[in-house]
């Protein structure tokens, strides 16, 4: 075996090894590093996450923020305000108890439980999206940059001699068969999503609306088994349908009118803020429906002590000594708003054109923490690959005393991950010199 020159074994051990000798420098190794590819599966499950988190903040902040707001709207979707003046009477009954009274109610529960719930339901609704448009083999639902171009050109007309399968192959999602699966899909998704999001929502709401003490009372009272308690809670049926409506509203029905028919030419961040607060207002006057019924239910609930809900039993209550007013009225409307809109009705301007100027940033991290561990895993498996054959002894140009192992590597991949490590190849033999 041929050893190698005093200089070259004494560079290693030095550490000085000068890459540009050889063929598979750092340079490479370094490149290789940067341009790691990650698969689409784990692309989408990061994208989920970061979108998630994104919009956890940010609806976290701005109900924080219109805390007032949510509680005039609790009190005008409840049966402690009746008569004339009815938003008036909610304001007093918010700031009865000072102008910080609203705020004084948030502990970290709640904090996180808003956290929680804005971003389990964009992780959700994006999961079951997702999960769905794979399972039917239709396309996900518009996101970002998409909601700007203009619509998709409609399907050609198709003749008499063309058959089913004909159909199918040559116009797939133009397919009659192709739009019903994506109406299923379109439907079932913030279903989902929003039964998710009300198991994570409902019971902090409850508390919220009743304070943690007297929730404790009627809990007590109700005597559920401890999954019905900490994931349901009362008035889980209500709180789902509203979740329903704002699902709806911020993931389909905003982004698929706003690109099929909003005039192309006005399309922009700002024209989409505006259509998103649009749609919110025009959404919430069903959605208000379900709030007064999840108010008067809770009201229903507190009875006695603490009784399970009837929710046909509440409706006919409601109607027989208010009428139509119990639900729906342009002042609880108007509440509605106050509290939803600041987060609910920017919440599709935010998902489709803020978030998304991040996700360049998310993938470069991503990509070098792959790589991070990518390079750890290779080192390991590095020193765990070479298997030493011999020794030999000498001394350097400086008179020191050196020891030098050989380890046989045949492969192309080894050679690369050795190079500019210390560690001396020589061609000729196809031997590795390590010095020990």
């Amino acid at each position: 075996m041929s050893s190698p020159s005093p200089e070259r074994r004494n560079d290693a051990a030095s550490g000085n090894y000068d890459d540009d000798d050889d063929e598979y420098g750092d340079d490479e190794n370094d490149d290789r590093r940067i341009n790691v590819a990650m698969s689409s599966e784990l692309e989408a499950s990061i994208l989920v996450a970061y979108r998630s988190m994104g919009l956890g903040t940010f609806g976290a902040g701005m109900r924080y923020l219109g805390m007032p707001l949510e509680k005039i709207a609790l009190y005008m979707n409840s049966s402690q305000v009746t008569g004339s003046n009815q938003f008036g009477q909610s304001i007093r009954l918010t700031f009865r108890e000072g102008y910080l009274a609203p705020y004084r109610v948030v502990g970290p529960a709640s904090l996180v439980a808003w956290f929680m719930a804005y971003s389990v339901m964009g992780m959700s609704f994006q999961f079951f999206d997702r999960m769905l448009s794979g399972v039917m083999g239709v396309e996900p639902v518009w996101y970002g940059s998409e909601v700007m171009d203009p619509p998709p050109p409609p399907p050609p007309p198709t003749t008499t001699t063309t058959t089913r399968e004909d159909v199918d192959d040559t116009r797939g999602v133009d397919s009659s068969h192709h739009r019903a699966k994506t109406v299923i899909k379109t439907l079932l998704a913030p279903v989902m999503a929003a039964c998710l999001e009300s198991i994570v929502a409902n019971r902090a709401e409850v508390q919220r609306y009743f304070g943690p003490g007297q929730l404790a009372t009627i809990e007590s009272n109700l005597k559920w088994n401890p999954i019905s308690r900490y994931l349901f809670a009362p008035a889980y049926v209500p709180n789902v349908m509203r979740n329903v409506i704002m699902c709806n509203t911020s993931f389909i029905l905003t982004p698929i009118t706003y690109r099929l028919y909003f005039p192309q030419e006005n399309k922009s961040q700002g024209t989409l803020f505006c259509y998103g607060m649009g749609m919110n207002f025009t959404m919430n006057a069903f959605a208000i429906t379900q709030q007064a019924l999840w108010g008067r239910s809770l009201d229903y609930a507190a009875m006695d002590g603490g009784r399970n809900i009837r929710y046909s039993e509440v409706i006919r209550a409601s109607l027989r000594k208010e009428g139509i007013s119990a639900f729906f009225t342009v002042p609880k409307w108007f509440s509605r708003i106050l509290m939803n809109a600041p987060v609910q009705g920017s919440l599709p301007w935010f998902y489709n054109n803020v978030l998304p100027l991040g996700e360049d940033g998310v993938f470069r991290v991503a990509r070098w923490a792959s790589a991070s561990l990518s390079s750890s895993s290779s080192s390991s498996s590095l020193s765990s690959s070479f298997t030493p054959l011999s020794s030999t002894t000498g001394y350097g140009s400086k008179g020191k005393k050196q020891t030098s192992g050989t380890i046989s590597c045949e492969s192309r991949e080894m050679r690369k991950r050795a190079t500019g490590r210390g560690i001396y190849y020589d061609h000729r033999t196809s031997m590795f010199a390590l010095p020990l």
